[in-house]
């Protein structure tokens, strides 16, 4: 895991690449590789990478970037691991390629120079990479399925840069900071900036799933690669294992999720894991040492203002370390240690986000252990149907679907009740949309993971902001686009949403911030291509609260009864409680008592973080 940048000068009225841009923008991203650093500039001084190295396969200097090929036509500069590059290699070796190192970078660069872009369909991994083609004096960029890696971009019209993270390109001192009217308004309306977007005009994410090409003319438009909604309707039409059922079906999820799991350990350093008291967590757990791995440390975080009640984790967590046999440890947060590591966390957060903390406390926890790497089993709920969304957006859409083919009736509905102050007696604004967008499967998401509905937004931004960034985001636009190629069943719908919109924009982002902040590599085997392909068949028969079961069975040494049926909590913090004692470490329009007298929680959280994480 690595923090990769570079700088192409592609117009022919651009300046040659200025090194010391170069520096600034990588040595910003010195937490996510503390172990090595290197430069490449091209000979004609139009083209440059960095990279910060956190060494994990290959620990020796052969496998520093960036990485020339021997011909000295290709360099890489890569930010992530090839989970398969073992057998993609041999492959190679088979067809005459021949290897300096033992590393998976040096896979990316014979495989693109046999295949071109379409190498990326033989990867298996989370990865964010670009390589340099001499010969062609072009720039290929590419990021994995899910959108586990991050990777940002700027274009100027005559010099494109890339990196890991958007400060980094901030940090270089070449790229505005002017905002982006759609990337705020897409953070109050979900918690976080919905990609492409960010909060600044002139940078965009790569999207998941897609490659990016640049040469001489400029930046092409990205090519997605990979849906995951198509995966699903893939699955839908092919009807694969249509027959199977209980015991043959849960021994196929077995066999790929130990799969996955296999595939996760690949390393030449330790690898550990997170460990919660859920069903997630857990399970990994256990097919980690079903996968061979005798030595396992795990980590758990424990908050004193939840000691002793549902949302405790420690005790079954415990439970679970005593059951697999891992080196486990318990590390408690306090108030105390929340405000002195608040400025820290603000200035590590990439994009603002509502969410992040619980990751940050395991990650440092994890660090203070000596690891490099560890496992989460983010990725449970999305695969396996752990959210009630699963539960209540085919619900509403079934029982408002008639409302949804009169917008116009619809939408005057919820103005006059939220013009006469009705929604206040309905106790949730969002009660007042349900006729609006409850109908779609795209305007219930919304309701459903929405954090300030679209006509509330002049509560937190200035008119003309909450205007534009509307028209750029086209919020609704945006959600139904990612069930292009829709599957059909409402369970194959919903997993597609949350794992495209809430899981990549949300949760992964966040994953990668707060865990490289602390030179912290985190897997996640249950966001796998993959493994998606081969579990998607069976969307169809899986219902909410009942195929997390699928995962519960299979470790070979069943889960604790508590931890199967233990009440959903998730992975919490006591935040709203740490914040009625900590002012905020960074300006915010509000004064903290203004806030919290609006309610503790995200919607008050995230007034504090768009000037805490921006600042």
């Amino acid at each position: 895991m690595c923090g990769i940048n570079g700088i192409f000068a592609y117009h022919k009225a651009a300046s040659a690449i200025a090194r010391d841009e170069l520096v600034r923008t990588r040595d910003n991203m010195v937490a996510r590789g503390p172990d090595s650093v290197g430069l490449w500039i091209s000979e004609e001084g139009r083209a440059g990478f960095g990279h910060r190295r956190l060494s994990i396969i290959d620990l020796s200097e052969a496998g520093s970037q960036p990485m020339t090929s021997a011909c000295g036509r290709f360099t890489v500069t890569f930010n992530g691991e090839i989970y398969n590059f073992r057998r993609v290699r041999a492959g190679l070796e088979e067809k005459g390629c021949v290897f300096r190192s033992q590393s998976d970078t040096e896979v990316l660069l014979h495989l693109f120079a046999g295949k071109g872009e379409a190498m990326v369909h033989d990867l298996r991994g989370m990865f964010a990479f670009s390589i340099w083609d001499a010969e062609r004096r072009s720039l290929f960029l590419a990021r994995d399925p899910y959108g586990i890696k991050p990777l940002y971009y700027a274009d100027d019209g005559k010099t494109f840069r890339f990196a890991s993270q958007v400060k980094a390109l901030l940090a270089g001192g070449e790229v505005s900071r002017e905002p982006e009217t759609a990337g705020q308004v897409g953070f109050f309306l979900f918690g976080n900036v919905p990609e492409p977007f960010t909060v600044y005009r002139e940078i965009r994410a790569l999207p998941a799933g897609s490659t990016l090409t640049v040469c001489d003319d400029g930046a092409g438009e990205p090519r997605r690669y990979h849906s995951i909604a198509q995966v699903y309707r893939d699955a839908e039409a092919n009807a694969l294992m249509e027959e199977k059922a209980g015991e043959v079906e849960a021994r196929a999820a077995r066999e790929a999720l130990l799969d996955s799991v296999r595939h996760h350990l690949v390393a030449d350093v330790p690898v550990g894991a997170f460990l919660s008291s859920g069903i997630d967590s857990s399970a990994l757990v256990g097919l980690m040492r079903d996968a061979g791995q005798n030595d396992i440390q795990t980590v758990t975080l424990a908050f004193e203002e939840f000691r002793g009640g549902p949302e405790d984790e420690a005790p079954l967590a415990e439970e679970v370390a005593r059951l697999y046999q891992t080196r486990h440890a318990t590390r408690v947060v306090t108030a105390d240690e929340f405000a002195a590591d608040l400025p820290l966390i603000f200035q590590a957060m990439d994009q603002p986000s509502i969410d992040g903390i619980n990751t940050w406390f395991v990650s440092k926890a994890a660090h203070e252990l000596g690891l490099k790497v560890a496992i989460s089993g983010l990725g449970g709920d999305e695969l396996f149907g752990g959210y009630p969304s699963f539960r209540d957006i085919p619900r509403w859409v079934a029982r408002l679907a008639l409302l949804a083919s009169l917008p116009v009736l619809a939408r005057g509905a919820r103005r006059f009740i939220t013009g006469a102050g009705l929604d206040k007696l309905l106790g949730s604004p969002k009660a007042a949309g349900m006729l609006e967008y409850g109908g779609s499967y795209a305007g219930a998401y919304l309701l459903r993971r929405g954090l300030f509905m679209p006509w509330e937004l002049d509560q937190v931004l200035d008119r003309e902001t909450v205007r534009q960034g509307l028209e750029k985001l086209r919020a609704l636009a945006m959600i139904e686009e990612t069930l292009a190629h829709s599957p059909a069943s409402g369970f194959a719908k919903v997993a597609a949403l949350e794992s495209s919109l809430y899981m990549r924009n949300q949760l992964l982002r966040d994953t990668d911030w707060a865990s490289m902040a602390h030179s912290l590599e985190v897997r996640v085997p249950l966001v796998d291509s993959h493994l998606l392909e081969k579990v998607a068949p069976l969307a169809g028969r899986m219902h909410h609260a009942s195929s997390k079961a699928l995962l519960a069975a299979a470790p070979c040494i069943p889960l604790p009864h508590g931890v199967v049926y233990r009440k959903k909590t998730g992975f919490g913090v006591p935040t709203g409680s740490w914040l009625s004692n900590t002012p905020p470490s960074k300006p915010t329009k509000l004064a903290p008592s203004q806030i919290l007298s609006k309610g503790q929680g995200s919607r008050a959280w995230s007034r504090i973080v768009l000037g805490g994480a921006t600042a």
